[in-house]
């Protein structure tokens, strides 16, 4: 192998490392389970952040999970605060019958065009906000969000 070859190989390896990377959503306490989300945020008293993403195709959503979601901020603060929820719409990736269903009505209901939305809900399903890509990365976001949220006894209005 000439050395342009093996530089190619590498590169290729490398990019393919890197977007896997980014497709593979965490599976820190991201439910993709809406029903089973919704049972946790009423027993919780946590709003549910709703991610309706392409993971393994749109590009600000593949971003916004590199950037944002997988980051140790974000995770902290998701963790005493939020029910993660996913409602993914790939196009390589398979999911179940049940689960392309329920996404799907669940975009239907939300009246969600276009990906990364990302809705905030309340335990019982209201929506208290609707946003998707920030930038500034995970610290941003989470201010973002709590701003969204507002105070737990008054879900979405600003503290």
């Amino acid at each position: 192998m000439n050395m342009r070859t093996r530089f190619r190989l590498m590169f290729l390896s490398v990019t393919v490392l890197l977007l896997s990377a980014g497709l593979v959503r965490a599976k820190d306490n991201w439910e993709d389970d809406y029903d089973k989300a919704a049972a946790a945020a009423k027993v919780s008293g946590k709003p549910i952040l709703l991610d309706f993403t392409g993971s393994d195709w749109c590009g600000w959503c593949i971003k916004l999970d590199r950037e944002v979601f997988s980051k140790k901020e974000f995770k902290d603060y998701a963790k005493d605060n939020l029910v993660l929820m996913v409602a993914d719409f790939p196009r390589q990736k398979k999911l179940s019958a049940k689960t392309v269903k329920q996404n799907e009505e669940l975009a239907k209901k939300y009246g969600v065009r276009g990906y990364p939305t990302i809705l905030i809900l309340s335990p019982d399903g209201t929506v208290v906000g609707k946003t998707g890509y920030q930038p500034g990365g995970a610290e941003a976001y989470v201010k973002h969000l709590k701003e969204l949220i507002g105070s737990p006894k008054n879900p979405g209005q600003p503290k």
